[in-house]
């Protein structure tokens, strides 16, 4: 059994065989991973080595009282994220050994071909086809809202491989080469002057059959591993306290006291308490991933981030009065991250706009929470037994 004791050690033989300083930093990267330091609830071979979750923080301190660099997590968060436990839970040991460790070290850069102009809430009712050729499938569609897919390498894709069955059993899951012939990316510039988001269209790009997550079919049981990781990391990110969004408002606060009043402190006081609360939640929840995958339960901090996050940001807009309203640059740019707290109030409260959206919409995500969570009757479903070309569109 892997203790702490016996992680401080491999961490120091790694240090010792590739010292930071005169280290190239994805030469150390690779070393960290194939040491099992990568991720070290993962298998041994795949960046990990079988022991608990809960001692990743273990050897990050190690590494960062080391000056260790770090795998730039904001710039692959789509691949730490979302497309590593999906395919630790789904693929080959082909696949496994083929992505895991350039996508852990920021070799390859990964998007999600997910949402689609007519199937974003409803992201069962997809209509990007693929269609079986051979030993290759053919897919034919646009995706949208896909963030990084100017920089990915890799895609993780949904698409509909039997159109004669309810929306939900007619998808199967790819792995996308987003330099392949037929892949073209086209930016959506946001209200913040970014392009972050793109929509992507797809025609006639071959996938090898040996890039298929899952059987043929089943592609949304595993979209649901991806979606529920997705909102464990964009809603439980570990944050120390005042980290995110209330940190800048509250530093503000302190000085700036010309710019106080008794409405502002009590609104400002409200939601630094909500802030702390989400916080604690979200450790908790980190917590219980230890036993398991992530549950529902990343759909309720998902919500609380998006919300508070627009809350939080609206009310440093009001809180500066007429400086709220500056905005530094509104050239259009196509960013590696998103990063909230390193620009000005404007753009956070811009940006925080698409936290209701992005990762699954609040409405939806409130369903989820409802149903899954509480316990509470679903909404009626009038189109699970239809088959999908029989659905009005």
């Amino acid at each position: 059994m892997t203790d702490a004791a016996e992680l401080r050690r491999r961490t120091a033989e790694l240090l010792a065989a590739h010292p930071p300083a005169h280290t190239d930093r994805t030469d150390f990267l690779k070393a960290r991973f194939d040491a099992g330091l990568a991720w070290v609830h993962y298998p041994e071979g795949l960046g990990g080595l079988g022991a608990p979750r809960s001692l990743q923080g273990v050897v990050d301190a190690e590494l960062a009282a080391a000056d260790a660099p770090d795998n730039d997590p904001r710039r692959i968060g789509i691949g730490l994220g979302m497309a590593a436990p999906t395919i630790l839970g789904f693929g080959t040991d082909e696949q496994k050994h083929r992505f895991l460790r350039p996508l852990w070290t920021g070799e390859e850069v990964w998007c999600q071909l997910f949402s689609e102009p007519g199937a974003g809430s409803d992201l069962a009712a997809l209509g990007t086809r693929a269609v079986r050729d051979g030993d290759d499938w053919v897919v034919n569609g646009q995706k949208v809202w896909t963030s990084s897919a100017h920089l990915a390498r890799w895609a993780i894709l949904i698409a509909r491989t039997d159109p004669d069955v309810p929306k939900h059993q007619g998808i199967t899951y790819f792995i996308c080469d987003m330099t392949d012939p037929g892949v073209e990316v086209r930016p959506l510039r946001q209200i913040t002057g970014e392009a972050e988001f793109n929509e992507v269209f797809l025609t006639g790009v071959r996938i090898p059959d040996r890039h298929r997550l899952g059987a043929v079919g089943d592609g949304w049981r595993v979209a649901q591993t991806t979606l529920m990781n997705e909102r464990v990391s964009i809603g439980g990110a570990r944050i120390p306290r005042e980290g995110g969004m209330i940190g800048p408002v509250s530093r503000l606060w302190r000085e700036r006291p010309d710019l106080r009043t008794h409405e502002l402190r009590h609104r400002l006081l409200t939601l630094w308490v909500e802030a702390e609360v989400a916080r604690l939640t979200g450790e908790r929840l980190r917590q219980q991933l230890v036993a398991g995958q992530p549950g529902p339960e990343g759909s309720g901090m998902k919500l609380a981030f998006a919300r508070l996050n627009q809350e939080i940001s609206g009310l440093e807009v009001e809180l500066l009065g007429e400086e709220g309203l500056l905005y530094d640059d509104w050239t259009m740019r196509r960013p590696e991250f998103v990063d909230f707290t390193g620009r000005e109030a404007g753009y956070r409260y811009l940006r925080s706009k698409g936290n209701s959206i992005e990762g699954g919409t609040s409405e939806i995500l409130l369903n989820i929470v409802a149903e899954r969570v509480l316990g509470l009757p679903p909404e009626p479903r009038t189109d699970k037994d239809v088959a999908w070309k029989d659905l009005a569109r």
